[in-house]
């Protein structure tokens, strides 16, 4: 099995532990534009060569995992260099962007849109971790556009990686992702923000944070990089999605300052109910 990267960080570099692990003789190739990233990529073990998007034609796999803005630039000319089984497989955040891009290329076929719903708040091949897609949702787009054969193959794999494989049209992707992920890192870095802004003493922060803030503010950890071109593709449903919760915090703001406790008390035992959603996660 031959299997070029793009992009070699947690995602990929998670993948290519897994994918070693489950095939032993796997040729892993890393493309990355920065020489640094390569050279720690090669250092970990997450790859075995480097190479460059022109020559993928001997892949049997291309994962992309970079930038959204870079995935929908990049992936004509991906597509371009492959050979006649290689498949392309993208793991951005959002998919209707990408998927657009590669809309009438001639090797559309051989593409697979994906949005692994897995992920930690580092990045780099150092958060590179053995597992992370195990017993995760992985989501798939406009399957019916990718060669049978090769959409086979692909389930086949994500069963390997023992995830659960659910398909969705990218516009209602995106539209229900901006809701229950690209809003939360919103949310953390905004509170990241706040705290940062009123607490000029770094100590305190450190001293008087509990559980709750770190946990709360865990996202504001991600890369910048990776999630302002997520929040520009995805600009229509991250607007929608932060008018909505901006109106929920300003009636329990107005609440509050009305002394309504009871509204507010039965609001907050009617939201616990997310408690059982969430609790086979």
């Amino acid at each position: 099995m031959n299997v070029s990267f793009v992009g070699i960080g947690l995602m990929n570099g998670s993948l290519s532990l897994d994918l070693q692990r489950l095939y032993p003789d796997a040729v892993m190739q890393g493309i990355s534009r920065k020489e640094a990233t390569l050279s720690r990529a090669l250092d970990l073990g997450l790859i075995h060569k480097t190479g460059d998007l022109d020559h993928l034609q001997d892949a049997d796999w291309v994962f992309v995992s970079i930038p959204v803005e870079a995935i929908a630039s990049l992936l004509p000319r991906i597509l371009d260099a492959i050979g006649e089984q290689t498949l392309v497989v993208d793991f951005g955040s959002t998919k209707a962007a990408i998927c657009e891009a590669v809309k009438h290329h001639p090797k559309r076929a051989q593409f697979l849109a994906a949005h692994p719903i897995a992920g930690t708040e580092y990045s780099g091949p150092d958060a590179a971790v053995l597992e992370l897609y195990k017993n995760k949702t992985i989501m798939l787009c406009e399957t019916a556009h990718t060669r049978v054969a090769l959409l086979d193959k692909a389930k086949k794999l994500f069963g390997q990686l023992e995830m659960n494989i659910r398909e969705m049209d990218p516009v209602e992707h995106d539209k229900h992702i901006a809701y229950v992920s690209h809003l939360s890192h919103i949310t953390s870095f905004m509170l990241g923000k706040t705290v940062l802004e009123k607490e000029t003493d770094e100590q305190n922060i450190f001293d008087m944070a509990g559980s709750g803030f770190a946990s709360t503010v865990r996202l504001a950890k991600s890369s910048p990089e990776m999630w302002m071109p997520i929040f520009a593709q995805n600009k229509h449903n991250v607007l929608e999605s932060l008018t909505e919760y901006i109106s929920n915090l300003n009636a329990f703001k107005d609440k509050l300052a009305a002394d309504a406790h009871a509204e507010l008390l039965a609001e907050m035992k009617d939201i616990n109910k997310i408690k059982s959603i969430l609790e086979h996660k």
